[in-house]
């Protein structure tokens, strides 16, 4: 392991790559280790696109150290991503509960805030209909996709679902085969057939169940919010 004065130099300069590693370095070590690392994220918690802050934020708030819980309380107490939503909605307890690491009942929570950004119709059906999909605000879009994205290292989110969508020529039936949404003719079996940790395939989550119909997920991957981004 390099020395404390190398890592404190280097995590700064690094690419986001090499600063995924080192972020595990200071993790693993002592508590001096672990207040570079915590210098280190309140001078780039505006980098909330940031995977390797992302990484240092979820692992923090699974230590149960009180001094560390303290430390997230009084620098990061709605987590790292921007909580926006032109609706109004409060993503907060889906923060948690990525946070917490439980996949299952975020993917659930998310369907919910989704349901609520389509309206009191979908709200009320508990399930959104493809042409509801462009009302969808691209803030609260991309708030959702950042959540998933900052709480997996980059595994889950829209966004990754729609990268290997345009990989693989936007071929739906090699995409569920992809993220393990599907395995020869059969469907995945939800939800004892998912898998419900990181351990899971780039793009298997967030599911959110009624997302499997093809139109629905098309309609996703074909939001303005994510072309704004490309």
């Amino acid at each position: 392991m390099q020395n404390i004065s190398s890592i404190n130099h280097s995590i700064y300069l690094e690419s986001e790559q090499n600063q995924l590693k080192i972020v595990d370095q200071l993790l693993e070590g002592s508590e001096s280790d672990r207040q570079i690392l915590m210098n280190w994220m309140i001078d780039n918690q505006q980098q909330s696109e940031n995977l390797a802050l992302g990484k240092a934020y979820h692992a923090l708030y699974l230590n149960t150290n009180p001094r560390i819980q303290a430390f997230l309380e009084q620098n990061f107490p709605l987590g790292v991503v921007p909580l926006t939503s032109t609706s109004g909605i409060d993503y907060q307890p889906l923060q948690k509960l990525l946070a917490q690491q439980d996949f299952q009942g975020a993917d659930m929570l998310t369907l919910q805030k989704m349901c609520e950004l389509a309206g009191a119709a979908a709200t009320e059906r508990k399930w959104i209909y493809f042409t509801e999909v462009i009302n969808l605000p691209s803030a609260d879009l991309i708030t959702l996709d950042r959540l998933w994205l900052m709480s997996s290292v980059g595994k889950f989110g829209f966004s990754v679902q729609r990268r290997i969508w345009l990989s693989v020529g936007k071929d739906f039936t090699k995409l569920w085969t992809k993220i393990n949404w599907k395995s020869g003719n059969a469907w995945t079996r939800y939800p004892q057939g998912f898998t419900w940790d990181l351990s899971a395939p780039a793009g298997h989550l967030p599911l959110s169940n009624q997302l499997r119909g093809v139109r629905v997920i098309d309609a996703i991957f074909t939001h303005p919010a994510w072309t704004k981004q490309d």
